[in-house]
């Protein structure tokens, strides 16, 4: 049955931030607070956790995970970035906006979306959030908290408890953070291209969406 820590969205307590970080260390799955909406989280190196990520999302190897990111340098180790885009997503982070890219030979293949090499990264702007990756001091693996079947994604941390305290080992709960996933760029080509309408505003970005 999932822990369930009650975290401020704004000043988030360190001492229950230690033990969070800890249970993503331990191969925990976690659901935390994005400045989109709820997300799964768990430790990059762990396989294990990583099918569970996939098994309580119904999702299959085609569907890019996400690396949520402290900051563009941690980016850079993950993911090739030139220097047209390293300006657009220093112009959007930290924010509600996933990036796709091409991954550096730091990332596991299992990671990996299967045919295109690439991964996806973000850099979140919620204080929780935020504190969670600068315990943990490197990436989250992460995916939007959306079960099949829902229209939208969990915004509420007692309604995940109630949905999923069985297939989960925590649950961060910050209260209201959204209903609406991030905006998704694609930055595998020379245009970048926005594949998701999200949370993230697009227009300031100077970007078109696909069609």
């Amino acid at each position: 049955m999932a822990q369930f820590f009650s975290i401020h969205p704004t000043h988030p307590q360190q001492r229950l931030v230690r033990q969070a970080a800890q249970i993503v260390r331990e191969g925990g799955l976690i659901a935390y607070p994005t400045d989109s909406c709820y997300a799964l989280g768990c430790h990059i190196g762990d396989k294990e956790a990583m099918d569970r990520l996939r098994q309580v999302r119904g999702m299959d190897d085609k569907h890019h995970l996400t690396l949520m990111c402290r900051d563009l340098s941690e980016i850079a180790t993950y993911a090739i970035v030139d220097n047209t885009h390293y300006r657009l997503m220093k112009a959007a982070t930290p924010g509600s906006y996933t990036f796709i890219l091409r991954a550096t030979r730091e990332v596991p293949r299992r990671l990996l979306h299967p045919k295109r090499r690439t991964i996806g990264v973000r850099v979140p702007q919620h204080p929780v959030a935020h504190a969670l990756l600068a315990e943990l001091g490197e990436p989250m693996l992460s995916a939007t908290l959306q079960l099949p079947g829902d229209d939208t994604p969990f915004s509420e941390g007692n309604e995940i408890r109630e949905r999923l305290e069985h297939q989960l080992d925590l649950v961060v709960d910050s209260g209201h953070c959204g209903i609406m996933p991030s905006t998704v760029i694609d930055l595998t080509s020379d245009v970048p291209v926005v594949i998701r309408v999200g949370s993230g505003p697009v227009e300031a970005l100077g970007l078109e969406t696909r069609g």
